[in-house]
């Protein structure tokens, strides 16, 4: 280690506490998600759908304030990203503009910016008729239609699209049982069945099918899926605490006839809720449960003593302890939230079990909550070996299809677990074996390493994030018990030359080769490699290298007090950008307590 340990341990020191600092009164962390253009445009239009059916006027100011903030923030080349730092993309930049088709009186008073979003729109599409928007943003999502539906049911309702773009959602299948949509192979993800029912009725009853049979069998099911629709939404009305997929819920069912529906109302109410001082609405409301086990894992031993019963207590009542109402999920997951339209998860379970035991204090309460959220875990495992995000099996689209960065994840959680749970032993070996046979067969051609799904980097070709998910594949194989599994040695050589060939000159790294440096990138990738020996001593020097450079370039942004700015990334499949506050800083935290282990061992 060439850099000085002083100044080391004095960043790291900074680092600590002032993450420490962000905790809430009651002892976790909650965070701050960046405000969203997207979700912002679509409760605008909610609102005013519902507005516009029912005379209601108790939304206008909310809405004004909304277009207020877009209009403030709108990007210099004239379209919207989905964040304020993010590039322009054709999906919220086309919601922005629909949204101030859809309110009256915003064309006239926003004229400029809706000017400037068409032209962007038309260097983007070709044009901003529905001939060039519609076939552009079917082909961003391709054969998903999780995305594409909503924002083209979006331009139809504010007048700016045509209803024959909207592809028909089946939402009468929600009708029959669960357990069939695996076979029934939805064409979108598991998550969005409230999107599948709302949007679905409303393009029927805009465009319903010319098939009499088929018809009359969606006439006939519009009440049994309503109330399904009712039965899963959460209790304060956002469904997954998410303002996108709640308006257009909300706004599917007042462009239908339904604005005065139970749902439709607690869908307004979460807007109402959930709505920020200057005008904005987050992509979602926070996401408590993930930073505090990301808190939690990063100070690793350096969590004071005095916090730890209460963030361990606090942790032990997220885990559900029922089927989820939503998913259908069994028992002993955990998700990102604590409020109620969170639902358990393939991330924040095995973040949750590694925080569980990086508390210790490992009691019958918390070997139990463990030996819940492993099993949980076994039966998502898909069949190829890997972990989805929510359901197993339920089709080939993303989310619940394997991804190396879940399985990467799952695999450190079953390790370390898995000696406190001798009854799973036998099965977590095998869940394990066929977990590194997935992660051999995902690897990425070249030099590329693993593409995760839930995290992108807008710059990069295809917005892949390689750092993100390789540095999470490379942890996962750092652990001891890995080297053991087939294969473990061989795609830890991978991993770490993957990472060497992405850092930049200055010794940060981006999401892929060349890119623009980042604090949260740049820390993934040192915590990752610091848990690497080399045993050649050639090898070895060149790591040490690397590693020093790094940790040489994010102790200077500490010092410049730079580390706190966090960047944009990718979600769901990187389609979705947001930001989190806490994210920088504890990736930073994460990588500088790491490497400063490397100071007490040879190198």
């Amino acid at each position: 280690m060439s850099l000085d340990t002083a100044r080391l341990d004095a960043a790291l020191d900074t680092a600590r506490t002032a993450l420490l600092a962000e905790r809430v009164a009651e002892g976790y962390w909650e965070g701050e998600l960046s405000s969203s253009a997207l979700s912002t445009a679509v409760a605008c239009a909610a609102m005013q759908h519902v507005q516009t059916a029912t005379g209601a006027v108790e939304h206008g100011a909310l809405i004004q304030g909304g277009l207020h903030w877009l209009a403030e923030h709108v990007n210099a080349d004239g379209g919207w990203g989905d964040t304020t730092k993010s590039l322009s993309n054709i999906s919220t930049t086309t919601l922005c503009w629909a949204t101030f088709h859809a309110v009256p009186g915003a064309l006239e008073e926003y004229a400029e910016v809706v000017t400037a979003a068409e032209q962007w729109l038309t260097k983007a599409a070709g044009g901003t008729t529905p001939d060039y928007l519609a076939p552009a943003i079917i082909a961003r999502y391709g054969k998903d239609r999780t995305f594409s539906v909503p924002i083209l049911t979006h331009c139809a309702l504010a007048g700016k699209g045509r209803w024959k773009d909207v592809i028909q959602l089946p939402f009468e299948l929600a009708a029959l049982p669960r357990n069939w949509f695996a076979a029934l192979r939805l064409p979108v993800v598991s998550y969005a069945l409230p999107a599948l029912i709302a949007i679905g009725q409303c393009r029927h009853q805009h465009r319903p099918s010319w098939n009499p049979i088929t018809r009359v069998f969606r006439n006939a099911a519009r009440e049994k899926t309503l109330q399904v629709l009712e039965q899963i939404q959460p209790s304060n009305g956002g469904f997954l605490e998410a303002t996108p997929l709640t308006s257009f819920v909300t706004m599917s069912l007042a462009g239908c006839g339904l604005a005065d529906h139970p749902v439709a109302r607690k869908g307004i109410e979460f807007l109402h809720a959930s709505v920020r001082a200057d005008g904005s609405w987050p992509i979602d409301t926070h996401l408590a449960t993930w930073v505090t086990t990301l808190s939690v894992n990063a100070l690793g031993e350096d969590l004071p003593v005095d916090a730890r019963a209460p963030i361990r207590e606090w942790l032990l009542k997220q885990q559900y302890r029922e089927v989820h109402p939503f998913t259908d999920a069994a028992p002993g997951g955990w998700s990102w939230t604590p409020l109620p339209g969170g639902v358990p998860d393939a991330d924040d379970t095995p973040g949750a079990l590694l925080a569980l035991k990086q508390i210790g204090q490992i009691d019958d309460a918390s070997r139990e909550a463990a030996r819940a959220g492993c099993q949980w875990l076994l039966d998502l495992q898909n069949r190829d070996g890997g972990i989805p995000t929510f359901c197993r099996g339920w089709t080939n689209l993303p989310f619940d299809r394997s991804s190396p960065d879940l399985t990467a994840h799952t695999i450190r959680a079953w390790l370390a677990w898995r000696e406190e749970l001798p009854e799973l032993a036998n099965r977590l070996d095998t869940a394990l074996h066929a977990a590194a046979r997935f992660l051999a067969q995902s690897e990425g051609a070249g030099l590329d390493g693993w593409a995760p799904l839930w995290f992108g980097n807008q710059h990069a070709p295809g917005e892949i994030n390689w750092t993100y998910g390789t540095a999470k594949v490379l942890s996962a194989l750092n652990e001891p018990a890995q080297t053991a599994l087939p294969g473990g040695g061989l795609r830890v050589t991978r991993a770490k030359n993957a990472l060497l060939e992405m850092q930049r000159d200055d010794g940060a790294w981006s999401g892929y080769k060349g890119g623009e440096a980042s604090i949260e990138e740049t820390a993934l990738a040192l915590e990752a490699l610091s848990g690497v020996t080399e045993a050649d001593d050639e090898t070895q020097a060149k790591l040490i290298k690397v590693r020093d450079r790094a940790a040489d370039w994010l102790v200077s942004q500490v010092e410049s007090s730079a580390w706190t700015k966090p960047s944009p990334i990718g979600f769901y499949f990187a389609k979705l950008w947001y930001y989190e506050k806490l994210y920088p800083m504890i990736a930073t935290v994460a990588a500088l307590a790491s490497y400063r282990c490397l100071a007490d061992k040879p190198q």
